[in-house]
């Protein structure tokens, strides 16, 4: 689609469907059926749900700034629909675009839970921390009727294998039950996101997600229920979001959060194209100060696909932001206190051997 004609689209963090990398060809409208264009696509814009017939359901990662190993994602695709999100490439490995198909057009694992068990079965598997979310959101709104997260939980709940759970929702509050039963053998970590406090900027920033009263609210919530939650202030926008900073810890740590971590925007392959639409339609006059800020700490490009520095950026205004997570941290009284996942517990059913693992 070409550039004169991009549009808010109501519920939807991407504005148009661009171009998949390995597609040879692509369609592009004529500025005369640009309207017509829009009504014919609607039907298409609804979320279509997909089967995924993967065989397996761990995933391992051997990223070295990436803090755990492996990662259950019952989701592909995510209709949070966050324009920024960094796994919006890989629908395009499935033969999508990373704009509106990415959020529209959801692959399920129906039998995600069922494919874990098997997994921890195995004598090979020495247990270890699951990570929920490791690349999707595992609480996005198909949860609410799918509740393949929860059966997730369940089988590391059964097998007292550790876990983690990033996620923007406040429907994690559902599963309190089996959070709680994980948490009493320091067996679960919750991180709720916040990128910013403003509803009106979250609306279209990141449209079919929880609002932020709503994630301090699901904090709270896990806090009081004694189960172990921190904040990600992630991504961080400069230009945009990064002045909320110490507004958002204070509040999650008001709320009950005892940790914090922050990443600072970054804009892998199609994304930065996205971004870049996404501030023309909804913060054009924002645009040259936001896209310049993320050059400035990426080296002069749009993302820095470096280990390390692609999860801190590089430069003084990287810098300056490290200072200022550093300095209200340590204000707030985030990051003091250090948690241990252990599998101390883990046993297989009819097993009589246990595990410890540090963390």
């Amino acid at each position: 689609m070409s550039r004169e004609f991009r549009k808010d689209i109501r519920g939807r963090g991407a504005s148009s469907n661009i171009p998949n990398r390995f597609d040879s060809l692509k369609y592009e409208a004529e500025p005369q059926d640009f309207d017509n264009y829009l009504e014919e696509e609607k039907p298409r814009l609804q979320t279509q749900i997909l089967k995924d017939t993967s065989r397996s359901v761990l995933t391992k990662n051997d990223s070295p700034d990436i803090g755990f190993t492996y990662s259950v994602n019952p989701y592909r695709g995510c209709e949070h629909g966050c324009i920024y999100c960094y796994a919006r490439p890989t629908h395009e490995y499935l033969g999508f675009s990373a704009g509106l198909d990415f959020e529209s057009k959801i692959f399920v694992k129906e039998e995600a839970p069922k494919l874990l068990e098997e997994a921890l079965m195995k004598k090979s598997w020495q247990p270890e921390t699951i990570v929920m979310s490791g690349i999707t959101d595992c609480y996005q709104p198909l949860e609410r009727k799918m509740e393949l997260t929860r059966g997730c939980l369940q089988v590391l709940a059964k097998f007292k294998n550790p876990g983690a759970i990033i996620t923007k929702n406040f429907l994690v509050t559902r599963d309190l039950d089996v959070l709680k039963e994980m948490a009493a053998y320091n067996g679960i970590r919750v991180f709720i996101s916040i990128t910013s406090l403003d509803d009106d900027l979250i609306q279209v920033l990141e449209p079919r997600t929880s609002r932020p009263a709503a994630r301090l609210k699901a904090i709270e919530m896990l806090a009081n229920a004694g189960v172990p939650v921190g904040v990600n202030v992630a991504p961080v926008i400069l230009g945009l979001t990064d002045h909320e900073m110490p507004a958002i810890l204070k509040a999650a740590r008001d709320a009950g959060a005892y940790s914090a971590g922050y990443t600072p925007l970054r804009l892998p392959l199609a994304v930065a194209p996205l971004f870049e639409e996404w501030l023309e339609v909804h913060r054009p006059l924002r645009k040259d100060k936001v896209v310049n800020a993320v050059k400035d700490i990426r080296g002069g490009k749009m993302n820095d696909a470096n280990f390390g520095s692609r999860m801190r950026g590089q430069g003084p205004r990287a810098d300056q932001l490290a200072q200022v997570f550093d300095v209200y941290t340590r204000k707030y009284g985030l990051n003091e206190k250090k948690f241990t996942l252990s599998a101390e517990h883990f046993q297989r059913p009819g097993d009589q051997l246990s595990f410890k693992i540090d963390e």
